[in-house]
């Protein structure tokens, strides 16, 4: 997905002469902090939104955009890709901005209570309130350590599968016993529009982390012809003529055997990197941000912690539970936006003020 090709996304970046002042300035743009935005704009606190993705919906388009999700509140189900549209159409009538592909680097108290932040590619804030919802931070693959083959990375060797259709009639050879490793060998061996020339899976053992019915799937595929299972570990590869050739397989039984290919695909999992948000002087726990549970505050006073990156006793890790977080964050930061006004609790069921917010028309009730 491409930000400044989606419709929706209407607050895409400018360039900018001198910092951005703004109430508010929310690193993350997964689906918590997608409704941060919402939250924070019924409250009229405007927002600008930091990912160090080049598109909004963090986890849910990285990891699983066209897998189910069975747990939102009135919504039987949807994929990761729909709930991150959907949450982007609801925060259209805030007007957030999106800054996408930058990480922010620096985060200091100015002397008049503020916050400067600054990203790494050099775009600046001040900001009365900062709200991390970064996930577990920024995700990157485990690489698989052979000697000579990084070289091929993002040409015949992927960690993660953008473009389906570049695999189509290849000789794949797929690596790892994770959902990730079983559903794309399951997608390339069958029929269909992405069906590959060839797969071989190749794990290190013969036990998987996967879902059980596409364990038996794979077995049945393998049995009729359509794809291979290996036992073993990538352990060297070869190449002519500038191209990754073949790749060397150790089994467990000590021998290595040789297998050609035109793509490489490494499932091992994604690593979690709490990056720079480490040295912003955070209490941390297990390198999640530790908050209270009253405004999801840290212990530097305006800047909170909604979704995976907090905890405090009791939590639980779901998307239901980052948007109530992102309620009461809101709340908690608007004495910091509006230290003179009162903040009453409103519906946007019957309250015009929020209507107006909302850019709907009141309902008229008898």
């Amino acid at each position: 997905m491409d930000a400044n090709l989606n419709p929706e996304i209407t607050g895409t970046a400018l360039a900018h002469d001198g910092p951005i002042e703004t109430d508010a300035v929310i690193v993350g743009a997964g689906p918590v902090g997608l409704f941060q935005v919402f939250e924070l704009g019924l409250l009229e606190i405007k927002a600008h939104v930091i990912d160090s993705l080049a598109y909004p919906g963090g986890q849910c388009i990285e990891l699983y955009p066209d897998k189910p999700i069975y747990d939102i509140p009135a919504v039987p189900v949807c994929t990761g890709k729909e709930l991150t549209d959907n949450l982007l159409k609801q925060i259209e009538p805030f007007g957030a901005t999106f800054h996408f592909g930058s990480e922010v680097s620096v985060v200091r108290r100015e002397p008049d209570g503020r916050f400067y932040v600054e990203t790494g590619k050099g775009t600046r804030f001040l900001t009365k309130t900062v709200f991390i919802a970064g996930g577990v931070g920024s995700f990157q693959p485990r690489t698989l350590k052979v000697d000579g083959l990084d070289k091929f990375d993002d040409s015949q060797l992927f960690y993660r599968v953008k473009n389906p259709a570049q695999f189509a009639g290849k000789n794949i050879v797929i690596v790892g016993g994770g959902d990730s490793a079983l559903d794309w060998a399951l997608n390339f061996a069958q029929e269909g529009p992405n069906r590959a020339e060839s797969v071989i899976l190749i794990h290190r053992r013969d036990g998987f982390r996967a879902a059980p019915a596409s364990v038996a799937k794979m077995k049945e595929l393998c049995e009729a012809y359509e794809m291979q299972f290996v036992v073993g570990q990538v352990t060297g590869c070869e190449e002519e003529q500038g191209r990754l050739a073949r790749i060397k397989v150790t089994g467990a039984d000590g021998v290595t055997r040789v297998m050609p290919l035109d793509m490489l695909l490494v499932f091992f999992g994604l690593s979690p990197k709490l990056g720079p948000i480490a040295e912003w002087g955070l209490g941390l726990e297990r390198k999640q941000i530790v908050v209270d549970t009253e405004k999801f505050e840290t212990n530097i006073p305006g800047i909170f912690a909604v979704g995976d990156i907090n905890t405090y006793p009791g939590k639980k890790k779901l998307i239901l539970s980052g948007f109530h977080e992102a309620a009461l964050a809101a709340f908690g930061a608007a004495p910091y936006v509006f230290p003179e006004k009162r903040i009453l609790l409103q519906y946007t069921t019957t309250s015009p003020k929020l209507h107006k917010v909302l850019g709907v028309d009141s309902p008229v009730f008898d």
